[in-house]
């Protein structure tokens, strides 16, 4: 089955996959290049393949470019289940492996910066290189965090009951989903309120409609803890890129940034006037940084 999904103004074609039993949408753009790896871009949460529309047009004249939606988010298939960084692992690893059929460079947001690197840490043989934008994931606690006073811990505790209730999430999913809290939210993870579009909003409320989104919101609060970023980090073998957005405010980025070089050195890593979507807020820049470190770091 085909459909259609906008880059800017332009059309492209996508296509679903049978994965697990389930839909899986994706998109692919631009010629195989047998001298350059192919690129997999990989949302947020909340976001899709639409997200990485301007990063697609900027970069599919140098290079074979896919995108994915991730199990749960998008146009994918939104099954009442256990979601996790090991589960969209998989996920990634068999599309590699089915569709792309060589190391790829893998490029993701947020929570699916995440995903890529769990990919590249538990998959070397199907990546190419990591590239990470104001990537999401928890270290390894080096020490001991000072004990909550009791009523903020026993708060605490019922906040975490209270979103177990499906009630309370369902709730929570309805206010959250709103076109108008939307747009808030976004107006402020971007510097740039320009970039805060009606498209932009409406690419992120069509897939709250589906069935199951509910399902998949409340699921993430239930999500099991995974592999912290520092234990992956000591297994990658591949190259990695990490663009941070420095005007975001859901991450300490100089504090990320500072463990990311500790457990791998190696790492080129950038600091831009974005907040945390540099690829959809200030897309010529992330493009023009993509395309440079891939041409001259991986092989």
């Amino acid at each position: 089955m085909q459909v259609t999904s906008s880059i800017n103004s332009e059309p492209i074609p996508g296509a679903y996959w049978e994965w697990a039993d389930r839909p899986i949408y994706y998109v692919r753009a631009g010629d195989r290049r047998p001298d350059r790896p192919p690129l997999l871009l990989i949302h947020g949460f909340g976001a899709s393949t639409d997200h990485w529309r301007k990063t697609i047009a900027g970069l599919q004249t140098e290079f074979e470019v896919w995108a994915i939606d991730l199990l749960g988010f998008g146009r994918s298939a939104k099954p009442n289940c256990i979601y996790s960084g090991e589960l969209w692992r998989d996920q990634l690893q068999d599309f590699i492996e089915t569709h792309i059929g060589k190391p790829t460079v893998v490029v993701g947001n947020s929570l699916g910066g995440y995903a890529a690197l769990c990919l590249g840490a538990q998959y070397p043989e199907s990546v190419a290189g990591v590239v990470l934008l104001n990537s999401a994931g928890p270290f390894t606690e080096t020490e001991p965090l000072p004990e909550p006073p009791f009523h903020r811990k026993a708060m605490n505790s019922a906040l975490k009951a209270a979103f177990r209730q499906n009630w309370v999430s369902f709730l929570l999913f309805q206010w959250t989903r709103r076109r108008a809290t939307i747009r808030k939210t976004l107006m402020k993870v971007y510097l740039d309120p320009s970039a805060v579009t009606d498209q932009l909003v409406e690419e992120i409320y069509r897939p709250s409609c589906d069935r199951g989104a509910a399902q998949v919101f409340a699921g993430i609060f239930r999500t099991p803890p995974g592999e912290k970023v520092d234990r992956l980090l000591s297994q990658l073998k591949a190259p990695l890129l990490t663009l941070w957005g420095e005007g975001d405010p859901w991450m300490k980025i100089q504090e990320r940034s500072e463990k990311f070089r500790q457990y791998y050195p190696q790492v080129t890593e950038y600091f831009l006037k974005a907040g945390h979507c540099p690829h959809d807020e200030i897309p010529d820049r992330v493009n023009e940084l993509i395309r440079d470190w891939v041409l001259s770091k991986v092989r």
